[in-house]
């Protein structure tokens, strides 16, 4: 079993900021959601903890740890959240869609994020087989690797929303082919 879990709230959340990469730390908010989403992983037996490298995941996932007894084994480079390049900071509240879509075209595309997200999802889970992981990332990376291995879109992705994904899904797919 995995569980993806987005991270907790952060100010630019709140504010319908554009975080992508830009290394935003959670608020009490993001704090009290993934002590909740911790203490709901609880009720099952995970073996490894898993995030991106930005702090608002590592941060999250520590708390979540603190509730199923492990520690962050390592941050994934893949996981990062989508690079939305000079679009991140952007207040996209009360924008239009088409203006958000031309604001978008700037960053890293979506199916490049689903593909990157797969194959270390893959790799996650092929060097830890039989493992069951909790790896905390980022909402539109989740979304639309769920989207990808789905073969539909996923919905919005709610701060600290965990959703549980069978290994046998991820195995044999080939993101490449996918996006092409």
């Amino acid at each position: 079993m995995l569980a993806l879990v987005r991270h907790g709230e952060t100010d630019w959340n709140s504010a319908g900021r554009l975080q992508g990469r830009t290394d935003i730390p959670l608020n009490d908010l993001g704090r009290r959601q993934a002590n909740d989403a911790g203490a709901a992983l609880a009720a099952q037996d995970w073996d490894l903890l898993v995030s991106s490298p930005l702090r608002r995941a590592v941060e999250t996932a520590e708390i979540i740890g603190s509730h199923v007894g492990l520690d962050l084994s390592l941050t994934v480079p893949d996981l990062i959240e989508r690079d939305f390049r000079g679009a991140e900071g952007s207040v996209l509240l009360g924008m239009e869609r088409e203006d958000i879509d031309k604001l978008l075209l700037v960053s890293e595309s979506e199916a490049d994020v689903a593909a990157r997200s797969v194959e270390a999802l893959q790799q996650l889970v092929r060097e830890n087989a039989g493992r069951r992981i909790i790896a905390v990332a980022h909402g539109t990376l989740i979304r639309v690797t769920m989207g990808l291995l789905r073969g539909e879109p996923h919905a919005h992705v709610l701060n600290c929303e965990t959703i549980e994904l069978e290994p046998e899904l991820l195995m044999g797919f080939e993101p490449e082919a996918a996006v092409r």
